[in-house]
């Protein structure tokens, strides 16, 4: 009995090993061809492109119904989206072009100045809710922008020395290094604000 059992168990067990293996054989066949590659690219470009359009579009309307109030923080956000989105869209378009591009620290730059600007974009989000919060509740919103600014600066400060360094050094954990900066960046920002709205309530 418990050899049958046995059987039966080691068989219900290679039942979603042999599924697992599948999986991972066609995540390997997907991940390794150049077609494959090229239609992600540029699915990805078309939906950045598409969220592009539509902040362009956006901008444009915003600008039309109040054209006297200059650049407003909504419609500085918007013109980032826009110029994040398209240049995402553009760098997935031409992928394969800017892998090619020597020397390598400029492929870095290139493919992570959209991440930078992506932060700016949110962080002039984040901006204009302070803003509105601020002023819902009567508050002073002078120090607002200069934080915001300072915050910005560091951050670029701070790529700006990782691409030097990777420049001077090129090597494995200086390629990951930036990467780690940029997934970390969210989680300070959120955090951050989380602790300023509720030290404000």
């Amino acid at each position: 009995m418990r050899g049958l059992l046995a059987v039966e168990a080691a068989g219900a067990a290679s039942v979603p090993a042999s599924v697992l293996h599948g999986a991972v054989d066609w995540w390997r066949d997907v991940n390794e061809s150049p077609l494959w590659q090229d239609r992600i690219f540029h699915a990805l470009a078309v939906l950045y492109g598409i969220v592009s359009a539509v902040a362009l579009v956006q901008l444009i309307r915003i600008e039309c119904r109040v054209p006297e109030y200059g650049w407003t923080t909504q419609k500085v956000f918007h013109f980032l989206n826009f110029l994040v989105n398209g240049v995402r869209s553009v760098v997935f378009v031409l992928r394969r072009n800017v892998q090619l591009v020597e020397p390598e620290i400029i492929q870095h730059v290139l493919l992570d100045m959209p991440g930078l600007a992506f932060f700016t974009t949110y962080a002039l989000l984040v901006l204009f809710w302070a803003e509105i919060y601020y002023q819902a509740r009567a508050m002073s919103t002078d120090g607002l922008r200069p934080t915001f600014y300072w915050i910005n600066g560091v951050v670029y400060a701070i790529q700006i020395i990782l691409w030097l360094v990777l420049w001077w050094k090129p090597v494995r954990v200086m390629v990951i290094l930036p990467k780690m900066f940029f997934a970390g960046i969210p989680c300070f920002i959120n955090s951050f604000l989380h602790q300023s709205l509720f030290m404000s309530l």
